[in-house]
Protein backbone atom coordinates (compact mmCIF):
# COMPACT_ATOMS: atom_id res chain seq x y z
CA UNK A 1 0.00 0.00 0.00
CA UNK A 2 1.05 3.60 -0.53
CA UNK A 3 2.76 5.49 2.28
CA UNK A 4 1.64 9.03 3.05
CA UNK A 5 4.88 10.27 1.50
CA UNK A 6 4.08 8.46 -1.73
CA UNK A 7 0.54 9.84 -1.68
CA UNK A 8 1.89 13.39 -1.43
CA UNK A 9 4.28 12.76 -4.30
CA UNK A 10 1.54 11.36 -6.49
CA UNK A 11 -0.70 14.32 -5.74
CA UNK A 12 2.11 16.73 -6.57
CA UNK A 13 2.63 14.98 -9.89
CA UNK A 14 -1.01 15.24 -10.82
CA UNK A 15 -1.53 11.50 -10.21
CA UNK A 16 0.30 10.73 -13.44
CA UNK A 17 3.23 8.59 -12.34
CA UNK A 18 3.60 5.99 -15.08
CA UNK A 19 5.39 3.11 -13.39
CA UNK A 20 4.26 0.66 -16.02
CA UNK A 21 6.49 2.19 -18.70
CA UNK A 22 9.12 3.86 -16.58
CA UNK A 23 8.02 7.46 -17.30
CA UNK A 24 6.94 10.17 -14.92
CA UNK A 25 5.31 13.51 -15.56
CA UNK A 26 7.23 15.00 -12.60
CA UNK A 27 10.33 15.20 -14.79
CA UNK A 28 11.11 18.71 -16.05
CA UNK A 29 10.68 19.26 -19.76
CA UNK A 30 13.82 19.65 -21.88
CA UNK A 31 16.20 18.81 -19.03
CA UNK A 32 17.66 15.60 -20.45
CA UNK A 33 20.92 15.30 -22.36
CA UNK A 34 21.55 12.41 -24.77
CA UNK A 35 23.34 10.59 -21.94
CA UNK A 36 20.45 11.22 -19.57
CA UNK A 37 18.01 10.04 -22.22
CA UNK A 38 19.99 6.83 -22.70
CA UNK A 39 19.98 6.25 -18.95
CA UNK A 40 16.25 6.86 -18.91
CA UNK A 41 15.70 4.30 -21.64
CA UNK A 42 17.72 1.75 -19.65
CA UNK A 43 15.71 2.59 -16.52
CA UNK A 44 12.42 2.35 -18.41
CA UNK A 45 13.43 -1.03 -19.81
CA UNK A 46 14.32 -2.28 -16.34
CA UNK A 47 11.05 -1.01 -14.90
CA UNK A 48 9.11 -2.59 -17.76
CA UNK A 49 10.77 -5.95 -17.20
CA UNK A 50 10.16 -5.70 -13.46
CA UNK A 51 6.54 -4.71 -14.01
CA UNK A 52 5.95 -7.52 -16.49
CA UNK A 53 7.47 -9.99 -14.04
CA UNK A 54 5.17 -8.70 -11.30
CA UNK A 55 2.13 -9.01 -13.56
CA UNK A 56 3.12 -12.56 -14.42
CA UNK A 57 3.31 -13.29 -10.68
CA UNK A 58 -0.31 -12.26 -10.26
CA UNK A 59 -1.42 -14.86 -12.79
CA UNK A 60 0.49 -17.78 -11.27
CA UNK A 61 -1.96 -20.15 -9.62
CA UNK A 62 -1.82 -20.17 -5.81
CA UNK A 63 -2.28 -23.48 -4.01
CA UNK A 64 -5.83 -24.72 -3.73
CA UNK A 65 -7.06 -23.95 -0.19
CA UNK A 66 -7.94 -27.61 0.37
CA UNK A 67 -4.32 -28.59 -0.30
CA UNK A 68 -2.97 -26.49 2.59
CA UNK A 69 -2.63 -28.71 5.69
CA UNK A 70 -4.74 -27.58 8.63
CA UNK A 71 -1.60 -27.34 10.75
CA UNK A 72 -0.16 -24.76 8.37
CA UNK A 73 -3.13 -22.41 8.56
CA UNK A 74 -2.59 -19.39 10.80
CA UNK A 75 -4.88 -18.68 13.72
CA UNK A 76 -7.38 -15.83 13.69
CA UNK A 77 -5.11 -13.40 15.55
CA UNK A 78 -2.29 -13.91 13.05
CA UNK A 79 -4.63 -13.46 10.09
CA UNK A 80 -6.05 -10.26 11.55
CA UNK A 81 -2.55 -8.91 12.20
CA UNK A 82 -1.46 -9.20 8.57
CA UNK A 83 -1.69 -5.94 6.58
CA UNK A 84 -4.96 -5.88 4.67
CA UNK A 85 -4.98 -6.09 0.90
CA UNK A 86 -7.28 -3.49 -0.69
CA UNK A 87 -10.36 -5.25 -2.10
CA UNK A 88 -12.61 -3.18 -4.36
CA UNK A 89 -16.21 -4.05 -5.20
CA UNK A 90 -18.02 -3.11 -8.41
CA UNK A 91 -21.55 -3.71 -9.67
CA UNK A 92 -22.83 -2.14 -12.89
CA UNK A 93 -20.30 -0.55 -15.22
CA UNK A 94 -22.37 1.71 -17.47
CA UNK A 95 -23.20 5.35 -17.98
CA UNK A 96 -25.88 6.81 -15.75
CA UNK A 97 -29.45 7.06 -16.99
CA UNK A 98 -31.90 9.86 -16.24
CA UNK A 99 -33.94 7.37 -14.21
CA UNK A 100 -31.02 6.44 -11.90
CA UNK A 101 -31.46 7.72 -8.35
CA UNK A 102 -28.66 9.38 -6.40
CA UNK A 103 -28.32 6.25 -4.26
CA UNK A 104 -28.17 3.90 -7.24
CA UNK A 105 -25.41 6.00 -8.76
CA UNK A 106 -23.18 4.90 -5.88
CA UNK A 107 -23.40 1.38 -7.30
CA UNK A 108 -23.21 2.28 -10.99
CA UNK A 109 -19.85 3.45 -12.22
CA UNK A 110 -19.72 5.24 -15.58
CA UNK A 111 -17.49 3.58 -18.15
CA UNK A 112 -15.03 6.47 -18.33
CA UNK A 113 -14.71 6.59 -14.53
CA UNK A 114 -14.07 2.83 -14.36
CA UNK A 115 -11.38 3.09 -17.02
CA UNK A 116 -9.82 6.00 -15.14
CA UNK A 117 -9.68 3.97 -11.93
CA UNK A 118 -8.08 1.00 -13.68
CA UNK A 119 -5.56 3.28 -15.37
CA UNK A 120 -4.69 4.87 -12.04
CA UNK A 121 -4.09 1.48 -10.44
CA UNK A 122 -1.89 0.42 -13.33
CA UNK A 123 0.05 3.70 -13.44
CA UNK A 124 0.56 3.55 -9.68
CA UNK A 125 2.18 0.13 -9.84
CA UNK A 126 -0.64 -2.01 -8.45
CA UNK A 127 -1.03 -5.67 -9.39
CA UNK A 128 -4.19 -7.69 -9.01
CA UNK A 129 -4.43 -10.84 -6.94
CA UNK A 130 -7.12 -13.50 -6.99
CA UNK A 131 -8.89 -15.12 -4.02
CA UNK A 132 -6.60 -18.16 -3.90
CA UNK A 133 -3.59 -15.85 -3.61
CA UNK A 134 -5.25 -13.79 -0.88
CA UNK A 135 -6.19 -16.97 0.99
CA UNK A 136 -2.62 -18.30 0.83
CA UNK A 137 -1.29 -14.95 2.05
CA UNK A 138 -3.72 -14.72 4.97
CA UNK A 139 -3.37 -18.33 6.09
CA UNK A 140 0.32 -19.04 5.45
CA UNK A 141 1.99 -15.67 4.87
CA UNK A 142 2.66 -16.53 1.20
CA UNK A 143 4.25 -13.67 -0.74
CA UNK A 144 2.13 -11.33 -2.82
CA UNK A 145 3.18 -9.01 -5.64
CA UNK A 146 4.19 -5.49 -4.69
CA UNK A 147 1.14 -3.26 -4.20
CA UNK A 148 -1.53 -5.97 -4.40
CA UNK A 149 -5.18 -5.16 -4.97
CA UNK A 150 -8.21 -7.36 -5.56
CA UNK A 151 -10.96 -6.35 -7.97
CA UNK A 152 -14.33 -7.97 -7.35
CA UNK A 153 -17.60 -7.74 -9.28
CA UNK A 154 -21.00 -8.66 -7.83
CA UNK A 155 -24.21 -9.99 -9.43
CA UNK A 156 -22.96 -11.00 -12.91
CA UNK A 157 -24.09 -8.03 -15.00
CA UNK A 158 -23.31 -8.32 -18.70
CA UNK A 159 -21.30 -5.09 -18.70
CA UNK A 160 -18.80 -6.76 -16.39
CA UNK A 161 -18.05 -9.11 -19.28
CA UNK A 162 -18.25 -6.63 -22.16
CA UNK A 163 -16.66 -3.58 -20.50
CA UNK A 164 -14.86 -4.51 -17.28
CA UNK A 165 -13.04 -7.70 -18.29
CA UNK A 166 -11.44 -6.25 -21.46
CA UNK A 167 -10.33 -3.18 -19.51
CA UNK A 168 -8.78 -5.35 -16.81
CA UNK A 169 -6.95 -7.48 -19.33
CA UNK A 170 -5.58 -4.40 -21.08
CA UNK A 171 -3.58 -3.77 -17.90
CA UNK A 172 -2.74 -7.40 -17.18
CA UNK A 173 -5.34 -7.46 -14.39
CA UNK A 174 -7.60 -10.31 -13.29
CA UNK A 175 -10.84 -10.07 -11.32
CA UNK A 176 -13.16 -12.15 -9.15
CA UNK A 177 -16.76 -12.29 -10.38
CA UNK A 178 -19.46 -13.26 -7.86
CA UNK A 179 -22.52 -14.52 -9.72
CA UNK A 180 -26.16 -14.34 -8.66
CA UNK A 181 -27.40 -17.51 -10.33
CA UNK A 182 -31.09 -16.61 -10.74
CA UNK A 183 -30.06 -13.94 -13.25
CA UNK A 184 -27.74 -16.02 -15.47
CA UNK A 185 -28.68 -15.33 -19.09
CA UNK A 186 -31.44 -12.89 -18.17
CA UNK A 187 -31.91 -10.05 -20.67
CA UNK A 188 -34.24 -7.35 -19.45
CA UNK A 189 -33.55 -3.70 -18.69
CA UNK A 190 -30.28 -4.79 -17.07
CA UNK A 191 -28.83 -7.82 -18.91
CA UNK A 192 -26.69 -10.45 -17.21
CA UNK A 193 -23.97 -12.82 -18.35
CA UNK A 194 -24.95 -16.20 -19.72
CA UNK A 195 -23.27 -19.54 -19.03
CA UNK A 196 -20.90 -19.29 -22.00
CA UNK A 197 -19.65 -15.87 -20.91
CA UNK A 198 -19.15 -16.97 -17.29
CA UNK A 199 -17.13 -19.97 -18.44
CA UNK A 200 -15.13 -17.78 -20.80
CA UNK A 201 -14.14 -15.48 -17.93
CA UNK A 202 -13.00 -18.50 -15.94
CA UNK A 203 -11.07 -19.91 -18.89
CA UNK A 204 -9.31 -16.54 -19.28
CA UNK A 205 -7.98 -16.75 -15.73
CA UNK A 206 -10.56 -14.77 -13.78
CA UNK A 207 -12.11 -16.22 -10.63
CA UNK A 208 -15.78 -17.14 -10.35
CA UNK A 209 -17.52 -17.10 -6.97
CA UNK A 210 -21.06 -17.42 -5.64
CA UNK A 211 -23.39 -14.55 -4.73
CA UNK A 212 -26.49 -16.56 -3.75
CA UNK A 213 -29.40 -17.51 -5.97
CA UNK A 214 -31.48 -14.32 -5.79
CA UNK A 215 -29.58 -11.93 -3.50
CA UNK A 216 -31.45 -13.00 -0.37
CA UNK A 217 -30.06 -11.48 2.86
CA UNK A 218 -27.94 -14.13 4.63
CA UNK A 219 -28.99 -12.83 8.05
CA UNK A 220 -32.57 -13.95 7.32
CA UNK A 221 -31.89 -17.54 6.23
CA UNK A 222 -34.09 -20.27 7.61
CA UNK A 223 -35.38 -23.66 6.48
CA UNK A 224 -34.17 -24.54 2.97
CA UNK A 225 -32.53 -21.16 2.40
CA UNK A 226 -29.01 -22.50 2.89
CA UNK A 227 -29.64 -25.15 0.26
CA UNK A 228 -31.30 -22.78 -2.22
CA UNK A 229 -29.08 -19.74 -1.72
CA UNK A 230 -25.67 -21.29 -0.99
CA UNK A 231 -25.43 -24.97 -1.92
CA UNK A 232 -27.25 -24.96 -5.25
CA UNK A 233 -25.52 -21.84 -6.67
CA UNK A 234 -22.15 -23.39 -5.84
CA UNK A 235 -23.07 -26.62 -7.62
CA UNK A 236 -24.51 -24.78 -10.62
CA UNK A 237 -21.47 -22.56 -11.09
CA UNK A 238 -19.10 -25.51 -10.73
CA UNK A 239 -21.03 -27.26 -13.50
CA UNK A 240 -20.65 -24.19 -15.72
CA UNK A 241 -16.92 -23.55 -15.25
CA UNK A 242 -15.76 -27.11 -14.53
CA UNK A 243 -13.81 -25.96 -11.47
CA UNK A 244 -14.46 -25.76 -7.72
CA UNK A 245 -16.22 -22.62 -6.51
CA UNK A 246 -14.56 -21.75 -3.21
CA UNK A 247 -15.52 -18.14 -2.47
CA UNK A 248 -18.72 -16.35 -1.54
CA UNK A 249 -19.81 -12.68 -1.46
CA UNK A 250 -22.61 -11.66 0.92
CA UNK A 251 -25.55 -9.80 -0.65
CA UNK A 252 -25.54 -6.22 0.58
CA UNK A 253 -22.35 -7.16 2.47
CA UNK A 254 -24.57 -8.36 5.35
CA UNK A 255 -23.65 -11.33 7.55
CA UNK A 256 -23.98 -12.70 11.06
CA UNK A 257 -21.83 -15.03 13.13
CA UNK A 258 -24.19 -17.94 12.58
CA UNK A 259 -23.46 -17.78 8.85
CA UNK A 260 -19.70 -18.18 9.11
CA UNK A 261 -19.49 -21.85 10.16
CA UNK A 262 -22.32 -22.65 7.74
CA UNK A 263 -20.29 -21.36 4.81
CA UNK A 264 -17.23 -23.24 6.01
CA UNK A 265 -19.24 -26.45 6.37
CA UNK A 266 -20.59 -26.03 2.84
CA UNK A 267 -17.17 -25.95 1.23
CA UNK A 268 -16.34 -22.26 0.97
CA UNK A 269 -12.78 -21.27 1.88
CA UNK A 270 -13.54 -17.59 2.45
CA UNK A 271 -16.30 -15.02 2.11
CA UNK A 272 -16.36 -11.31 1.32
CA UNK A 273 -18.33 -8.61 3.14
CA UNK A 274 -18.27 -4.87 2.55
CA UNK A 275 -16.83 -2.28 4.94
CA UNK A 276 -17.74 -3.93 8.26
CA UNK A 277 -15.15 -4.85 10.85
CA UNK A 278 -13.86 -8.42 10.44
CA UNK A 279 -14.99 -11.19 12.76
CA UNK A 280 -12.35 -11.87 15.41
CA UNK A 281 -12.79 -15.65 15.37
CA UNK A 282 -13.39 -16.44 11.67
CA UNK A 283 -11.80 -13.55 9.73
CA UNK A 284 -11.50 -15.58 6.52
CA UNK A 285 -15.29 -15.42 6.24
CA UNK A 286 -15.45 -11.66 6.73
CA UNK A 287 -12.86 -10.34 4.28
CA UNK A 288 -13.47 -6.60 3.90
CA UNK A 289 -14.20 -4.81 0.63
CA UNK A 290 -15.24 -1.29 -0.24
CA UNK A 291 -17.54 -0.27 -3.07
CA UNK A 292 -15.64 1.82 -5.60
CA UNK A 293 -18.12 4.69 -5.74
CA UNK A 294 -19.54 5.68 -9.08
CA UNK A 295 -19.51 9.32 -8.03
CA UNK A 296 -15.89 9.38 -6.85
CA UNK A 297 -13.33 11.43 -8.68
CA UNK A 298 -9.96 9.75 -9.25
CA UNK A 299 -8.32 11.40 -6.24
CA UNK A 300 -11.23 10.46 -3.99
CA UNK A 301 -11.09 6.87 -5.19
CA UNK A 302 -7.37 6.72 -4.47
CA UNK A 303 -7.66 8.32 -1.03
CA UNK A 304 -10.59 6.17 0.07
CA UNK A 305 -8.87 2.97 -1.01
CA UNK A 306 -5.71 3.83 0.92
CA UNK A 307 -7.46 5.03 4.07
CA UNK A 308 -9.97 2.18 4.24
CA UNK A 309 -7.31 -0.54 4.30
CA UNK A 310 -4.62 1.27 6.26
CA UNK A 311 -4.34 -0.49 9.60
CA UNK A 312 -7.93 -1.66 9.97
Amino acid sequence: MFSRQTLSLVAACGLSVLLSNGLTSCQSKGSGSAETTADSVKTATTVEKTTNKAIETTTVAAPDPSSIPAGKIANAATILARPQVPVLCYHQIRDWRASDSKTSKDYIIPVAAFKEQMQMLADSGYHTVLPDQLYAYLTTGAALPKKPVMLTFDDGDLDQYTVAAPELEKHGFKGAFFIMTVAIGRHRKQPYMDKTQIKDLSDRGHAIGAHTWDHHNVKKYQGDDWKIQVDEPKTKLEGIIGKPVKYFAYPFGLWNREALPELQKRGYAAAFTLADKRDDTMPLYTVRRIIAGGQWKAKTFYRNMIQSFDGK
